[in-house]
């Protein structure tokens, strides 16, 4: 799959640009997000196939923003992914039971987070 929309929710520059540089290399387009707050007004108005999500975020986190774009009907049908360094406050196991579609720690693995966003896409491929 290649092609797809991905919104990244992330507020540090360096993350978002390898992020960045992942996607759009494997042929996604991306479009990016400092703060949750900004990034639901995006997802609202793009409409992205994925949404990347940083957990700690300046202002509202991540598990807020997810709450969110799921009570919202134009975007609960998103997936969202956390991607997130925090592994020892939050595990797979509770990302996945707030909500999330799929988890990534930081730092990334090129490889297991690209696996990650395939299978997580795929699931929700209409």
């Amino acid at each position: 799959m290649a092609g797809e929309l991905i919104l990244i929710i992330e507020d540090n520059e360096k993350n978002r640009k390898l992020v960045r540089d992942v996607l759009q290399v494997k042929g996604h387009k991306t479009i990016e997000s400092e703060t949750a707050e900004e990034g639901l007004k995006l997802a609202i108005e793009k409409s992205p196939n994925l949404i990347l999500m940083d957990i700690q975020l300046p202002g509202m986190d991540g598990i807020a923003a997810l709450k969110q774009l799921k009570a919202e009907a134009k975007t609960k049908s998103i997936p969202v992914i956390a991607v997130t360094a925090s592994a020892m406050t939050y595990n797979r196991q509770t990302m996945l039971a707030d909500g999330f579609d799929g988890y990534h720690g930081k730092p990334i693995s090129v490889k297991d987070f690209l696996g990650e966003i395939e299978r997580v896409l795929a699931s929700h491929a209409s």
